[in-house]
């Protein structure tokens, strides 16, 4: 994978859309469940996801964007929605002027000129800076005089597929995983964003509606043609889709986690419900429940045809 720079709709469950690009279709699929806690307590989901596509004919661009709300506040699941319509919205219309195919002359500081990853970043720090200021101007409208912004505390992960190219932006504890190369026939996993100094921000997370936000916020922009299958998930199942096998400790991609719940979309079944279905059943089983009892939300996004890695989930 090549990185290029670092940089400092509404939630439905079970809907299937696709997005167009200049080199393939990326099909998408994604899902929010309660988590037993919030089953037993009686509470609704305070995750939630969504997805946008943007760009001109031929260069279309897929936003993909998931959403924690935090549970100690009273109108998080509010809030995680919200924040889920900006960032689709938003993010769509800013990234949409990168949306130029790899290698050809396109707009100012678009693929294949050298600023390409400074711009890439710039973009994604205005959409998200955007996004802040208008979580907050809209949550005290609706706070009125009983609350504000904090009571509609969230996190937000944003992931953009381009024509060659990745943005992803995060603030709080959501991840995503990126499929690109093959080691003796094995896809190879990629996690972002990548692990912060030991002690930089320890656990602590973060919310828009944190005065912190635009200095806490990652931004990580990759060029990789060979990048066609990607995972986007909130902190409930970084235990299942994250593992320390890594020389230095750090989290690395579970394998046999991205590998099968990819695989339902690399070979889809004649029902897409089914798939829904199927995904449903994995986050809510006993095991992914022992792992983590919060919220799960997981979108996957593939492109292209693979080989046949198998069926179904397992």
């Amino acid at each position: 994978m090549g990185r290029l720079s670092d940089g400092g709709g509404d939630a439905v469950s079970g809907v299937v859309g696709t997005g167009r690009s200049a080199a393939a279709t990326w099909r998408v699929h994604g899902l929010s469940v309660r988590g037993y806690r919030h089953v037993q307590q009686g509470l609704p989901c305070q995750d939630a996801w969504g997805q946008v596509c943007a760009g001109p004919p031929g260069a279309r661009v897929t936003v993909l964007a998931v959403a924690d709300g935090a549970d100690s506040r009273p109108r998080s699941e509010e809030g995680a929605h919200l924040a889920i319509r900006l960032a689709t919205s938003v993010f769509g219309r800013h990234l949409a002027s990168f949306a130029t195919t790899p290698g050809e002359p396109g707009e100012p500081g678009g693929p294949g000129e050298p600023n390409e990853g400074d711009t890439l970043a710039r973009l994604q720090r205005d959409a998200f800076q955007e996004v802040v200021d208008t979580f907050l101007d809209d949550t005290r409208d609706l706070a009125g005089d009983r609350g504000g912004p904090a009571d509609f505390a969230t996190t937000l992960t944003v992931l953009a597929l381009g024509p060659g190219w990745v943005g992803h932006t995060s603030l709080g504890d959501g991840f995503a995983v990126l499929r690109a190369g093959e080691t003796d026939g094995a896809p190879q996993f990629h996690l972002l964003p990548q692990p912060e100094p030991p002690g930089e921000y320890g656990n602590e997370t973060t919310f828009l509606s944190s005065p912190d936000a635009a200095s806490r916020v990652r931004i990580d922009c990759v060029r990789d043609d060979g990048v066609d299958g990607v995972l986007l998930s909130t902190d409930g199942l970084a235990q299942a889709a994250l593992s320390t096998a890594d020389r230095l400790g750090g989290p690395v991609p579970n394998r046999s986690f991205a590998t099968s719940v990819l695989r339902a979309l690399d070979r889809p079944g004649p029902d897409p419900q089914a798939d829904a279905d199927d995904l449903g059943a994995l986050l809510r089983s006993h095991r992914l429940t022992a792992l983590n009892a919060d919220d799960k939300t997981l979108v996957r996004a593939v492109r292209g045809a693979r080989r046949d890695w198998g069926r179904g989930l397992s």
